[in-house]
Parts: structure tokens; sequence; C-alpha cells
């Protein structure tokens, strides 16, 4: 794999670490403009470089999410909880398309259209559909979920540091005990 590709690779799983934190941090406190810098510092960065490196993929999306981000930043769009989750989506898909990246050393395939979708109804301020989860069901229709989805399948959820936190405290007393 290409230095700079590495390199890349290195600083963007960095950025991406941040971004979930600051992302929590804004949906908190949507008027903290430092925080939205950074989100919006860290996404353009990615963006920008993405554009010089010909990954093409991962600079659509973060393209889309840079949008509403500078609008946000610009004060012509207010940050509200489902553009949040829009964002959170964007950061999910960039973060599925890096691994792909470190894995293959080239982009994955998949279909960004209805991800991308909902960041241009945010950026419009229409209220968007729940955005896209980073992982895509096959051509056919995912398993229905009352027989448990597709097995295997990597899930998510977001949870405040701060609660990761206390549970941690609470698990360090439990084994002490």
């Amino acid at each position: 794999m290409d230095d700079l590709l590495v390199d890349f690779l290195t600083e963007t799983r960095e950025g991406l670490q941040s971004l979930d934190g600051a992302l929590l941090q804004l949906e908190r406190n949507p008027g903290d403009r430092q925080v939205l810098s950074e989100v919006f510092r860290t996404v353009h960065t990615i963006k920008g470089t993405c554009g010089f490196l010909g990954l093409s993929r991962l600079e659509g999306v973060a393209h889309a999410a840079e949008n509403v981000l500078g609008l946000w930043r610009d004060g012509t769009l207010a940050v509200t909880g489902a553009g949040i989750s829009a964002i959170l989506a964007a950061v999910d898909r960039i973060r599925a398309i890096v691994e792909g990246l470190e894995a293959t050393g080239g982009e994955p395939e998949g279909n960004d259209a209805p991800l991308k979708a909902t960041l241009e109804a945010t950026a419009k301020g229409e209220a968007p559909a729940p955005a896209p989860t980073p992982v895509e069901a096959p051509a056919a229709e995912a398993a229905p979920a009352a027989e448990g989805g597709a097995p295997g399948a990597p899930q998510s959820i977001r949870v405040a540091v701060e609660v990761l936190e206390d549970l941690m405290v609470l698990v360090s007393e439990l084994v002490l005990t």
C-alpha cells in the first residue's frame, strides 16, 4: 500500500475517533461554535485528501456531510437532532469505507445514494428520512427482524463517554468486590 494512503488512513482513523464524541457534544450544545468548527475541519480534510488520492466514493460521502456542516457553521441552517443523526451515519459510512481501504487497498463497492439523499435533504432544511446504517443489506432483502436479522452482522450503538466511564467504574468496583 502506498505510503501516502497509509498516512491518510492513519490520520482519518484519528479524526473519526474524535468525531463521534464531538458530534454527541454538538447535539447536547448546538451552539458550540468551537466543536462545530472542529467537526467541519475534520470532514473537510478527509474530503480534500480523498480528491487528491482519487478516492471518489469516500470523497462523495464526505462532501455531502461537509455541505450540511458548512451550513451549520455559517448559521444558515439550525443544528438538529435529525441532522446530527445524518452526519453520524455519514461518519459511520466513512469509517466503513476506510476499513475497506485498509483491508484491500481500494475503495469497497457500495451504494451511497440513499445516504447522500438524506444529507441533501438535511442541507435543504427538510426533515430527512432516517439515515441508512453503514451495514448494507444484500441485493435480496435482509432477513426479517423476527428471525434476528443477518447472523454475525456488525452492530453499533452510540453511548456518551460519561456513561461508559461510569460503567467502567462500576465494573472495576465489582471486580474488586
